[in-house]
């Protein structure tokens, strides 16, 4: 078993995926946010709610912010990169997918993650090996985005670009020393890679890429954002090329 931690991703797992809730447990004496709201959206899936001591909620945790609430889930089911794809078509939408490549950091996970619902992404595609998985603090950080939005793992990160590039996607990497992002068409179909901080992508990948793109930055000093600061703005660099066009 598992377990998901705060308020949102909670709520949002009852709204999306009730299914894959065992149990959620309220810390004795808390004042938890929209806990009328979560006792309701319980009763009605069927779904045991019980209260513990404190330490007992802080301990399931695993000393990360509750604020007060943690359900017990099933295992974590990750999706296949086709299926991402199949996501989109079956909407009749241009597929628009995120790849990182060995992000570490749980946080940048959640936070693309997020970005990627918010902004019309079909899915996240990240390596099985040397990379963060969808840990409890990453799906907190993702504010629910993770029961919405399917991550795929991918056992070969570069043979999977390959398959999506066969399948007509475009796969731009993230880099600093490419053409602005805001001077390529992003219109069509696009896998966004990013590579890790420090290191960013790995040489099989950036290989894969069929452009490079970088973000314009007019900060004085700054050299590079976050993993999950980049995602964010490529997104939003697609959606706003879309929107435009009207696609």
């Amino acid at each position: 078993m598992a377990f998901v931690h705060g308020v949102n991703p909670v709520i949002e797992l009852l709204l999306a995926q009730p299914g894959s809730i065992e149990c959620i447990f309220v810390a004795q004496g808390a004042r938890v946010h929209d806990l009328d709201r979560i006792y309701e959206l319980a009763r009605n899936a069927g779904v045991r709610v019980e209260q513990l001591p404190r330490e007992r909620v802080a301990r399931l945790a695993e000393g990360e912010v509750h604020q007060g609430i943690v359900a017990e889930v099933q295992e974590v089911r990750y999706a296949e990169p086709e299926d991402l794809l199949a996501l989109a078509h079956g909407r009749g939408e241009v597929p628009l997918l995120v790849a990182l490549d060995q992000v570490q950091d749980p946080v940048h996970l959640g936070t693309a993650l997020r970005a990627a619902h918010a902004l019309g992404g079909h899915g996240v595609i990240i390596p099985k090996d040397r990379a963060v998985g969808l840990t409890p603090a990453a799906i907190k950080a993702s504010a629910g985005a993770s029961a919405h939005l399917p991550v795929a793992r991918a056992t070969n990160l570069a043979r999977t670009l390959d398959e999506l590039k066969e399948a007509g996607v475009w796969i731009i990497g993230a880099d600093l020393d490419a053409e602005p992002c805001d001077r390529v068409d992003l219109r069509g179909p696009v896998c966004l890679v990013i590579g890790s901080e420090g290191k960013g992508m790995r040489p099989l990948t950036r290989q894969r890429c069929d452009r490079l793109v970088t973000i314009p930055m007019g900060g004085k000093g700054a050299s590079s954002l976050s993993a999950s600061s980049a995602a964010s703005i490529l997104l939003y660099e697609v959606a706003r090329q879309r929107r435009a066009a009207g696609a």
